[in-house]
């Protein structure tokens, strides 16, 4: 073997450990990177493309609607209605962070006279309440009123752990003065460790015939863990029917609580 012969040899080695080199350090991390929820591809422990598996995104074709059980509108007094959705999401441990929403309402003859927009969350695994009030429609009276969500939504995983330690109760209800001024109250405990903010509290009245009579809404700007604090809900004319069931629905969007 002549020096020559040795010396091509020797920057071939060269080249094809520099050629190994950059192939370990700047191609191999680029062709076998380690999938994200992000990268546009199904890979890793994901169940749909960048949703599902480790993903905070769950995949839409791996959930259900959300059902709207029924959307009415209720006089308060003259002129002025509160519109509720009650909706039920059938899924178990994904939830929506922010939705927009739309009522529609419509006269006797089905002419439409008003609408009213708006955005909310959606909670997992449950029954829920969307309430608008005091809508003002002139001298018109709505008599359908319908609701949709006006884009699709975005799911999201919550954990079953999380789920489970926010539990918000409700106790002690009554109502009085169905008569003359209904006054309902009760009393709501944070069950949790865990201060929830921002929590709607909807009350809906129901007949004999479990049809909901009338509605009302309070809010709360924050309750702390294991505290309880009382509701009232008012209102200024009596009810039309005799009311015989009370369901209280504590709203709050479980992305806004922070577990420490």
């Amino acid at each position: 073997m002549t020096w020559a012969f040795k010396r091509q040899i020797f920057y071939l080695a060269i080249l094809i450990l520099t050629v190994s080199i950059f192939e370990y350090l700047i191609i191999n991390p680029i062709v076998n990177k380690a999938p994200t929820c992000v990268d546009g591809l199904k890979n890793g422990t994901e169940t749909g493309v960048d949703c599902g598996g480790s993903c905070a995104r769950a995949c839409i074709a791996q959930v259900d609607e959300v059902a709207v059980l029924w959307t009415r509108s209720f006089r308060v007094v003259t002129g002025r209605y509160n519109a509720v959705a009650y909706l039920e999401n059938q899924n178990r441990n994904v939830a929506v962070n922010r939705i927009n929403y739309k009522f529609r309402f419509a006269d006797a003859n089905n002419i439409y006279i008003g609408k009213r927009e708006g955005s909310t969350f959606i909670p997992p695994s449950g029954k829920f309440a969307i309430f608008e009030p005091g809508i003002d429609i002139g001298h018109s009276i709505p008599v359908y009123t319908s609701f949709e969500f006006t884009e699709m939504p975005q799911w999201v995983q919550v954990s079953q752990e999380k789920i489970n330690q926010l539990q918000l109760l409700i106790s002690n209800i009554t109502l009085t003065g169905e008569e003359t001024n209904p006054f309902l109250s009760a009393t709501i405990k944070n069950n949790s460790l865990f201060t929830i903010p921002d929590i709607r509290v909807v009350a809906i009245l129901y007949d004999v015939n479990h049809n909901a009579i009338s509605t009302s809404s309070t809010y709360l700007d924050s309750l702390g863990g294991e505290r309880a604090q009382d509701l009232s809900f008012t209102w200024p004319e009596p009810f039309s029917n005799k009311i015989v069931e009370k369901e209280i629905i504590p709203l709050y969007n479980i992305f806004s609580v922070k577990l420490k």
